[in-house]
């Protein structure tokens, strides 16, 4: 609970203008390195006045207590990327942001309010800007127009390029993608180029990788960090040894993201969604995302090698980054910190480790200057739990106060709980009723129509810049009203699809509380190619998949909405039935299409 004492209420008119100044009084203090028992801490404007102060503080000075709690420094999450929910990460204690990848415009927004003093809401953000991809590679799939290269003599025009945009990091993407879905990616010169190119301006070059060899690479071309490691069930024990041998050696840095990578094998943030107070500050469609993943099927074995590889870099001395890739499936903005500072922990870090992963580490590894540390002169961005997360890392969950730029951030959260608990009182009641044997399916020969919404049309990749087409048709045969699709699937885009969509909304991506149904049925046949069925809610960014085959009679097809792991039935935007991301030729139809309740 906040008890605040003031001592005074306010200085006389006649006195001169003072920074506010608060004290947190014999509290335990974890500096971002080392814990410190029954410290007072003066805190005076936006900075930290005294870490240890024993005099006798101002008549108006703030008291708070802090005997059974601990301060430390605000969190750095070290990757994320921060394109929405930019209050979001400081009501969990997240005072710095370290971005990988987002628009132009809110870097350079960002870095204005932080130039301007005017950022006590958000935490502060220190972004890449635009990455270093390949055309048609990973970063490129998003729909927004981005430079790219494909030669070493690009990188410096490139690089030069970002920094003008206002760029504080250079961040390069090393993925070719996997056997089933292969990437363009930029090769090794290309890479080096990049590499130098920043050095050469005195900026940072991280790297995003995805396997061991992209990672040796990654660092043997002089790489500062890898923002990313990559998962996997095993790795031979040369490998590895000679994996953290190589990273201390370049004296590089690593982010492990234990978040995102648990996403990809399916696991869930089940700490998280389970832990009511961090629960209480997100909205509906912000927890949508931590319950969805990229895998469908949970595979936690897929998470062995990167436990083992962060247990050799830390027994290698490597520094460690504690960092989510929030904005991503299965991961929230603030939230997701406190499940990857447990993660860490369960690949073998101490707590205070952990902590110093979050603070001091971050701020030396990106230069970040007077951040991470509680030491004089250095910003009040600072975090205040009970109990001790020295000993007990879930500890840091139990906020009692977060400070921003010396501002207490209490009014934020207790206006997110108010909002968050209005939402869920206002949203009761409101499911749409199923049509007739929940049949959405209404097809004629005038129309594709459905009973509510806006109906059935094309679904493809072009307004995300890619290029497949698709045509639909009504056909009648056997006794099916069907719709029939013929979809072209075309290079442009790193995912290509294209197929047929129903939005229930009356307007795109409006959700429709269809919590009614359980069960989605329809009738398919077709060229005997796999086809999938993807389904949205609102919150979500990508659609979660389910594959059917279309093969050459009539099939029922049953797939439970459970299925779609992490999808909100009652904030559906959209069920589309799709070809791709192969290329190529495809025909399908769809007929009888049904919405249940079992």
């Amino acid at each position: 609970m906040f008890k605040p004492l003031v001592l005074a209420a306010a200085l006389s008119a006649a006195l001169p203008a003072f920074a506010a100044t608060t004290l947190i009084r014999d509290v335990r203090v974890f500096d971002g390195q080392r814990t410190h028992e029954h410290r007072n801490v003066l805190l005076d404007g936006t900075r930290i006045a005294d870490p240890d102060f024993r005099g006798k503080p101002r008549a108006d000075t703030t008291l708070i207590e802090g005997e059974g709690r601990t301060l430390m420094p605000g969190l750095i999450d070290s990757h994320v990327h921060a394109y929405r929910y930019l209050d979001l990460p400081l009501l969990f204690g997240v005072t710095t942001q370290l971005d990988m990848f987002t628009g132009v415009s809110v870097m350079q927004e960002m870095t204005a309010r932080m130039q301007r003093g005017e950022n006590h809401d958000r935490a502060d953000l220190f972004s890449a800007g635009t990455l270093a991809t390949a055309p048609g590679g990973h970063g490129t799939e998003f729909g927004i127009p981005i430079p790219t290269l494909t030669r070493p003599e690009q990188a410096q025009g490139w690089v030069d390029a970002r920094i003008a945009e206002g760029s504080a990091f250079i961040k390069i993407v090393l993925e070719s993608g996997d056997d089933e879905h292969p990437l363009p990616s930029l090769d090794l010169p290309t890479l080096k180029a990049l590499v130098d190119a920043a050095h050469r301006r005195g900026k940072l070059a991280v790297v995003h990788i995805a396997t061991l060899a992209s990672a040796r690479a990654a660092l043997e071309a002089g790489a500062d960090g890898l923002v990313h490691l990559f998962v996997g069930e095993d790795i031979a024990p040369d490998d590895l040894a000679a994996f953290a041998k190589l990273a201390r050696g370049r004296k590089a840095f690593i982010i492990p993201t234990f978040s995102v990578m648990e996403s990809i094998a399916g696991v869930q943030e089940q700490d998280v969604l389970e832990d009511r107070s961090l629960m209480a500050l997100l909205l509906k469609e912000q927890v949508a995302s931590l319950k969805a993943s990229y895998g469908q099927t949970a595979r936690p074995e897929k998470l062995r090698a990167p436990r083992a590889v962060v247990k050799a870099l830390r027994g290698a001395g490597v520094p460690l980054l504690a960092g989510t890739d929030a904005g991503n499936t299965g991961t929230q903005y603030g939230a997701s910190l406190h499940h990857e500072l447990l993660s860490m922990t369960q690949a073998g870090l101490t707590p205070s480790e952990v902590l110093a992963a979050a603070t001091s580490v971050p701020a030396q590894a990106f230069r970040l200057p007077l951040r991470g540390r509680i030491a004089k002169g250095y910003k009040a961005d600072l975090l205040l739990v009970e109990g001790d997360p020295t000993a007990d890392i879930s500890a840091t969950r139990r906020i009692v106060e977060v400070w921003k730029d010396g501002t207490p951030v209490s009014p934020l959260r207790a206006a997110r709980l108010k909002a968050v608990a209005e939402e869920a009182s206002t949203q009761e009641g409101l499911a749409l009723a199923l049509p007739p044997e929940g049949r959405i399916s209404l097809f004629t020969q005038q129309k594709l129509g459905s009973p509510f919404g806006m109906g059935w049309m094309p679904s493809t990749d072009t307004f995300l810049g890619g290029k497949s087409i698709s045509t639909l048709a009504f056909v009648e045969a056997d006794g099916q009203h069907a719709a029939e699709v013929n979809a072209n699937v075309r290079p442009g885009f790193a995912y290509p699809w294209a197929g047929l969509a129903f939005i229930p909304g009356s307007e795109p991506m409006q959700a429709v509380d269809l919590s009614a149904a359980k069960v989605l049925r329809f009738r398919a046949r077709g060229d005997g190619q796999d086809y999938s069925v993807s389904m949205i809610s609102k919150g979500l960014l990508i659609p979660v998949h389910q594959p059917f085959t279309a093969g050459q009679g009539w099939t029922e097809i049953v797939m439970p909405l459970s299925a779609f792991k992490g999808v909100d039935a009652s904030a559906l935007t959209m069920i589309a039935f799709n070809a791709g991301p192969k290329p190529g030729d495809y025909r399908f139809q769809i007929a009888d299409v049904r919405l249940t309740e079992d």
